[in-house]
Protein backbone atom coordinates (compact mmCIF):
# COMPACT_ATOMS: atom_id res chain seq x y z
CA UNK A 1 0.00 0.00 0.00
CA UNK A 2 1.01 3.73 -1.35
CA UNK A 3 1.85 5.77 2.32
CA UNK A 4 0.93 9.12 1.05
CA UNK A 5 3.43 11.90 3.06
CA UNK A 6 2.45 15.20 4.03
CA UNK A 7 2.62 18.44 2.26
CA UNK A 8 3.13 20.65 4.67
CA UNK A 9 2.26 24.36 4.10
CA UNK A 10 1.94 27.16 5.90
CA UNK A 11 -0.30 30.85 5.41
CA UNK A 12 -0.22 34.29 6.85
CA UNK A 13 -3.26 34.26 9.58
CA UNK A 14 -2.89 38.31 10.82
CA UNK A 15 0.44 38.96 12.75
CA UNK A 16 0.56 35.08 12.89
CA UNK A 17 1.69 32.08 10.50
CA UNK A 18 -0.53 28.61 10.89
CA UNK A 19 0.74 25.19 9.55
CA UNK A 20 -1.44 22.71 7.16
CA UNK A 21 -0.90 19.36 5.71
CA UNK A 22 -2.35 18.15 2.36
CA UNK A 23 -3.50 14.40 1.55
CA UNK A 24 -5.03 13.76 -1.56
CA UNK A 25 -6.91 15.92 -4.52
CA UNK A 26 -10.25 16.71 -5.55
CA UNK A 27 -13.22 19.17 -5.21
CA UNK A 28 -14.68 16.89 -2.10
CA UNK A 29 -12.30 18.67 1.20
CA UNK A 30 -12.53 17.27 4.53
CA UNK A 31 -10.48 19.75 6.94
CA UNK A 32 -9.85 17.69 9.67
CA UNK A 33 -8.85 19.68 13.35
CA UNK A 34 -6.65 17.81 16.37
CA UNK A 35 -7.50 18.02 19.91
CA UNK A 36 -6.40 19.94 23.11
CA UNK A 37 -2.48 20.85 22.53
CA UNK A 38 -1.97 18.20 20.16
CA UNK A 39 -1.27 18.53 16.29
CA UNK A 40 -1.86 17.26 12.96
CA UNK A 41 -0.02 14.01 13.44
CA UNK A 42 -3.09 12.72 15.20
CA UNK A 43 -5.19 12.84 12.11
CA UNK A 44 -2.37 11.96 9.79
CA UNK A 45 -3.57 7.92 9.49
CA UNK A 46 -7.49 8.88 9.31
CA UNK A 47 -6.53 11.73 6.22
CA UNK A 48 -4.15 9.54 4.50
CA UNK A 49 -7.50 6.79 4.52
CA UNK A 50 -10.12 9.59 3.41
CA UNK A 51 -8.06 10.85 0.75
CA UNK A 52 -7.44 7.54 -0.59
CA UNK A 53 -11.14 7.21 -1.34
CA UNK A 54 -10.83 10.40 -3.60
CA UNK A 55 -10.69 13.54 -1.08
CA UNK A 56 -8.95 16.13 -0.28
CA UNK A 57 -8.42 15.94 3.64
CA UNK A 58 -6.62 19.13 4.94
CA UNK A 59 -5.35 18.96 8.54
CA UNK A 60 -4.35 22.34 10.31
CA UNK A 61 -2.17 23.03 13.11
CA UNK A 62 -4.62 25.81 15.00
CA UNK A 63 -2.55 28.24 16.61
CA UNK A 64 -0.53 27.56 19.45
CA UNK A 65 -0.55 23.88 18.73
CA UNK A 66 2.01 21.93 16.48
CA UNK A 67 4.27 23.83 13.90
CA UNK A 68 1.64 27.19 14.14
CA UNK A 69 2.78 30.23 15.94
CA UNK A 70 2.26 30.01 19.59
CA UNK A 71 1.36 33.61 20.90
CA UNK A 72 2.20 33.54 24.72
CA UNK A 73 -1.10 35.60 25.25
CA UNK A 74 -4.28 33.87 26.43
CA UNK A 75 -6.13 36.25 24.35
CA UNK A 76 -5.47 34.39 20.68
CA UNK A 77 -6.78 31.24 22.50
CA UNK A 78 -10.43 31.17 22.22
CA UNK A 79 -12.75 28.36 20.31
CA UNK A 80 -14.45 31.63 18.06
CA UNK A 81 -11.16 32.58 17.35
CA UNK A 82 -10.15 29.45 16.04
CA UNK A 83 -13.13 29.32 14.05
CA UNK A 84 -11.76 32.22 11.60
CA UNK A 85 -8.95 30.66 11.57
CA UNK A 86 -10.45 27.93 9.84
CA UNK A 87 -12.25 29.98 7.37
CA UNK A 88 -8.65 31.75 6.64
CA UNK A 89 -7.83 28.48 6.08
CA UNK A 90 -10.90 27.68 3.30
CA UNK A 91 -9.77 31.19 2.15
CA UNK A 92 -6.67 30.23 1.09
CA UNK A 93 -7.04 27.27 -0.12
CA UNK A 94 -9.52 28.63 -2.47
CA UNK A 95 -12.15 26.22 -1.35
CA UNK A 96 -15.74 27.78 -0.81
CA UNK A 97 -16.91 24.42 1.04
CA UNK A 98 -15.47 21.35 2.86
CA UNK A 99 -16.74 18.87 5.41
CA UNK A 100 -15.17 20.09 8.54
CA UNK A 101 -14.56 18.16 11.49
CA UNK A 102 -12.37 17.30 14.35
CA UNK A 103 -12.15 15.47 17.38
CA UNK A 104 -12.39 16.99 21.12
CA UNK A 105 -11.10 21.03 20.67
CA UNK A 106 -11.67 20.47 17.15
CA UNK A 107 -14.82 19.21 17.55
CA UNK A 108 -16.07 22.26 19.59
CA UNK A 109 -14.09 24.35 16.87
CA UNK A 110 -16.07 22.64 13.77
CA UNK A 111 -19.24 23.39 15.55
CA UNK A 112 -18.44 27.01 15.91
CA UNK A 113 -17.53 27.44 12.14
CA UNK A 114 -20.80 25.90 10.95
CA UNK A 115 -22.04 28.97 12.97
CA UNK A 116 -19.60 31.42 11.84
CA UNK A 117 -19.62 30.63 8.06
CA UNK A 118 -22.71 28.11 7.43
CA UNK A 119 -22.42 28.65 3.80
CA UNK A 120 -18.78 27.32 3.76
CA UNK A 121 -19.97 23.91 5.96
CA UNK A 122 -20.79 20.92 3.70
CA UNK A 123 -21.19 18.33 6.42
CA UNK A 124 -19.59 18.00 10.17
CA UNK A 125 -17.90 15.32 11.70
CA UNK A 126 -17.78 15.72 15.33
CA UNK A 127 -15.48 12.99 17.67
CA UNK A 128 -15.53 13.17 21.02
CA UNK A 129 -17.21 16.88 21.31
CA UNK A 130 -16.49 18.96 25.11
CA UNK A 131 -19.90 20.34 25.41
CA UNK A 132 -22.14 20.93 28.94
CA UNK A 133 -21.32 17.45 30.71
CA UNK A 134 -17.91 17.56 30.38
CA UNK A 135 -17.29 20.90 32.09
CA UNK A 136 -16.39 19.39 35.64
CA UNK A 137 -14.03 17.40 34.57
CA UNK A 138 -12.17 19.72 32.07
CA UNK A 139 -11.67 22.24 34.68
CA UNK A 140 -10.59 19.16 37.24
CA UNK A 141 -7.86 18.43 34.60
CA UNK A 142 -7.12 21.29 32.82
CA UNK A 143 -7.13 23.99 35.99
CA UNK A 144 -4.20 22.04 37.80
CA UNK A 145 -2.78 21.57 34.24
CA UNK A 146 -2.15 25.46 34.01
CA UNK A 147 -1.32 26.03 37.46
CA UNK A 148 1.63 23.22 37.34
CA UNK A 149 2.29 25.38 34.31
CA UNK A 150 2.58 29.02 35.66
CA UNK A 151 4.04 28.31 39.04
CA UNK A 152 5.85 24.93 37.91
CA UNK A 153 8.21 26.01 35.18
CA UNK A 154 11.75 24.51 35.72
CA UNK A 155 9.87 21.13 36.31
CA UNK A 156 7.87 21.27 33.25
CA UNK A 157 10.54 22.33 31.09
CA UNK A 158 13.07 19.41 32.47
CA UNK A 159 9.71 16.95 31.23
CA UNK A 160 9.65 18.96 28.18
CA UNK A 161 13.30 18.45 26.99
CA UNK A 162 12.62 15.06 28.44
CA UNK A 163 9.84 14.46 26.05
CA UNK A 164 11.83 15.75 22.85
CA UNK A 165 14.12 13.70 23.45
CA UNK A 166 12.22 10.67 22.84
CA UNK A 167 12.02 9.50 19.52
CA UNK A 168 9.02 9.60 17.54
CA UNK A 169 7.53 6.17 16.26
CA UNK A 170 5.46 4.78 13.11
CA UNK A 171 2.11 5.50 15.40
CA UNK A 172 1.42 8.80 14.41
CA UNK A 173 -1.21 9.59 17.39
CA UNK A 174 1.95 9.02 20.12
CA UNK A 175 3.76 11.24 18.40
CA UNK A 176 1.49 13.85 19.01
CA UNK A 177 1.32 13.02 22.34
CA UNK A 178 4.84 13.76 23.01
CA UNK A 179 4.85 17.08 20.54
CA UNK A 180 2.53 18.15 23.36
CA UNK A 181 4.61 17.02 25.96
CA UNK A 182 7.60 18.59 24.36
CA UNK A 183 6.23 21.92 24.53
CA UNK A 184 7.20 24.87 26.71
CA UNK A 185 4.78 25.87 29.85
CA UNK A 186 4.52 29.13 28.90
CA UNK A 187 3.02 28.14 25.71
CA UNK A 188 0.88 25.47 27.21
CA UNK A 189 -0.21 27.91 29.85
CA UNK A 190 -1.05 30.41 27.06
CA UNK A 191 -3.42 28.40 25.71
CA UNK A 192 -5.16 26.56 28.29
CA UNK A 193 -5.78 30.07 30.24
CA UNK A 194 -7.60 31.03 27.27
CA UNK A 195 -9.52 27.72 26.42
CA UNK A 196 -11.01 28.19 29.67
CA UNK A 197 -11.52 31.92 29.67
CA UNK A 198 -13.36 31.92 26.33
CA UNK A 199 -16.42 30.43 25.00
CA UNK A 200 -16.34 26.30 24.96
CA UNK A 201 -18.86 26.08 22.14
CA UNK A 202 -22.15 27.49 20.35
CA UNK A 203 -25.61 27.96 22.08
CA UNK A 204 -27.75 25.11 22.01
CA UNK A 205 -30.10 27.34 20.06
CA UNK A 206 -27.21 27.62 17.61
CA UNK A 207 -26.56 24.26 17.27
CA UNK A 208 -30.30 23.26 16.46
CA UNK A 209 -29.81 25.80 13.71
CA UNK A 210 -27.15 24.00 11.92
CA UNK A 211 -28.68 22.10 9.19
CA UNK A 212 -25.54 20.39 7.24
CA UNK A 213 -25.61 16.81 7.51
CA UNK A 214 -23.71 15.67 10.80
CA UNK A 215 -21.89 12.11 12.09
CA UNK A 216 -20.78 12.56 15.95
CA UNK A 217 -19.04 10.31 17.39
CA UNK A 218 -19.14 9.74 21.32
CA UNK A 219 -17.89 6.76 23.56
CA UNK A 220 -18.50 5.63 26.90
CA UNK A 221 -16.31 5.71 29.99
CA UNK A 222 -14.53 9.08 29.87
CA UNK A 223 -15.20 12.27 32.04
CA UNK A 224 -13.66 14.88 29.16
CA UNK A 225 -15.53 13.44 26.50
CA UNK A 226 -18.89 12.10 28.09
CA UNK A 227 -21.25 10.28 25.80
CA UNK A 228 -24.01 12.17 26.85
CA UNK A 229 -22.10 15.33 25.47
CA UNK A 230 -22.32 13.23 22.26
CA UNK A 231 -25.81 11.62 21.71
CA UNK A 232 -27.10 15.17 23.02
CA UNK A 233 -25.52 17.14 20.37
CA UNK A 234 -26.67 14.30 17.81
CA UNK A 235 -30.58 15.12 19.19
CA UNK A 236 -29.77 18.61 18.64
CA UNK A 237 -28.21 18.83 15.46
CA UNK A 238 -31.29 18.13 12.91
CA UNK A 239 -29.46 16.41 10.21
CA UNK A 240 -26.98 14.18 12.49
CA UNK A 241 -26.05 10.32 12.99
CA UNK A 242 -24.59 9.19 16.44
CA UNK A 243 -22.01 6.37 15.98
CA UNK A 244 -20.74 5.24 18.82
CA UNK A 245 -17.25 3.76 19.75
CA UNK A 246 -16.73 1.26 22.85
CA UNK A 247 -13.99 3.11 24.31
CA UNK A 248 -11.78 5.65 23.93
CA UNK A 249 -9.03 3.35 22.54
CA UNK A 250 -10.85 1.92 20.05
CA UNK A 251 -10.71 4.34 17.25
CA UNK A 252 -7.07 4.70 17.85
CA UNK A 253 -6.22 0.65 17.94
CA UNK A 254 -9.37 -0.33 15.28
CA UNK A 255 -10.04 2.16 13.17
CA UNK A 256 -11.25 0.76 10.24
CA UNK A 257 -15.04 0.71 10.92
CA UNK A 258 -15.19 4.64 12.04
CA UNK A 259 -12.62 5.48 8.67
CA UNK A 260 -15.17 3.41 6.89
CA UNK A 261 -18.04 5.54 8.14
CA UNK A 262 -15.83 8.80 7.33
CA UNK A 263 -15.52 7.78 4.25
CA UNK A 264 -18.86 7.06 3.49
CA UNK A 265 -20.33 10.64 5.09
CA UNK A 266 -17.97 12.24 2.87
CA UNK A 267 -19.27 10.42 -0.33
CA UNK A 268 -22.94 10.90 0.86
CA UNK A 269 -22.32 14.93 1.89
CA UNK A 270 -20.95 15.56 -1.47
CA UNK A 271 -23.25 13.91 -3.54
CA UNK A 272 -21.76 10.45 -4.63
CA UNK A 273 -22.40 7.01 -4.51
CA UNK A 274 -20.52 5.46 -1.86
CA UNK A 275 -17.23 4.33 -3.54
CA UNK A 276 -15.00 0.93 -3.01
CA UNK A 277 -13.11 0.10 0.17
CA UNK A 278 -11.35 -2.10 -1.77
Amino acid sequence: MTILLPDRQTFAYGEYRLSYEEYGTGDSVLVWLHGLLLDANLGRDLARTVAGRGNRVVLLDLLGHGQSDKPRHASQYRMDLYAHQVVGLLDVLGVDRAVIGGVSLGADVSLEVAVLAPARVQGLIIQMPVLEWAVPAAASLFVPMLLAARYARPLVRVLAGMARRVPRTSIEALNSLLNAASMDPDEIAAVLHGILLGPVAPTVEERRAIKVPALVLGHRSDLIHPFSDAANLAEQLPNARLLTSRSILEFWLHPDRFTDEFGDFMDGAWGREFSSRD
